[in-house]
């Protein structure tokens, strides 16, 4: 009984370790689904006159009201960087934020509406290859936990585990597929989207690397489920292999 029970053991560890990343992939995809630090920046910002009490950086002092022309002297003499203010900004599918000068808190738009109107089929195509991404994972994940639990024979189990297979490795395909898609509208954006949104600098933010790494996870447990699937399947034949040989050898030595 010893050997049979080493196999058992070894497919129950390989189908805990596959569990694991798909819920682990299932986690950070629907974190960065829902998040807007897909890529952040900053945009330059023209200050504006500084009215009443307001004081600092933020905004262009100007001289005294009696003299000539001061407001445009002042302004002009602000010249280069001085006259323009950081802001920092975070995108994400669903909104851009950005912060307010001179105020607590932030400012935020609608991302789908920044695109070009050229890009916003591809948008959508992304936001709803994301959206089944999620659903399959977490078919994935549902069906890795059956498994696991509960099936009445090995066969059973088997069947399972290559419908799991086939749905984890479809998940990874479209996860990739809509990450993609993102970071070419994303790009477009920046090229043709509004002048008032358009960032000076800008990289890839947490949850860009969180789908990526999501994306890993889901094809690391891809391909744990086709390996269990194959060693079962190889365990299988070699036990056959096994018993036909042990039926010649009976066949053709008959106990008396």
């Amino acid at each position: 009984r010893m050997p049979d029970s080493v196999p058992a053991a070894d497919r129950r560890q390989r189908a805990s370790a596959a569990f694991s990343l798909s819920f682990l992939s299932l986690a950070f995809s629907i974190t960065a689904f829902s998040s807007s630090y897909w890529c952040e920046g900053i945009r330059k910002v023209a200050k504006p006159f500084c009215t009443g009490q307001s004081k600092g950086d933020h905004c262009i002092r100007f001289n005294s009201p009696d003299a000539n022309n001061s407001n445009a002297v002042q302004y002009i003499w602000e010249t280069g960087d001085d006259k323009f203010v950081d802001r920092k900004f975070h995108a994400g599918i669903w909104y851009s934020c950005e912060e307010i000068i001179n105020e607590e808190g932030e400012k935020c738009r609608s991302f789908i509406s920044l695109t070009p109107a050229a890009d916003r089929g591809v948008l959508w195509l992304s936001i709803v290859a994301e959206l089944l991404y999620i659903i399959l994972l977490l078919t994935g994940a549902i069906l890795m936990s059956v498994e696991m639990c509960y099936y009445s024979s090995v066969i059973d189990g088997l069947k399972i585990n290559a419908f799991s297979a086939v749905v984890t490795v479809l998940a990874g395909l479209l996860g990739m597929v809509a990450h993609m898609m993102y970071t070419t509208v994303f790009q477009m954006t920046v090229n043709l989207g509004p002048e008032d949104w358009r960032p000076h600098t800008w990289d890839y933010g947490w949850s860009y690397c969180l789908a990526w790494a999501s994306f890993a996870c889901c094809m690391a447990a891809a391909v744990t489920t086709v390996n269990k699937y194959t060693k079962t399947i190889l365990e299988f034949k070699h036990k056959r292999k096994m018993l036909e040989r042990s039926l010649k050898i009976k066949y053709k030595f008959p106990a008396h």
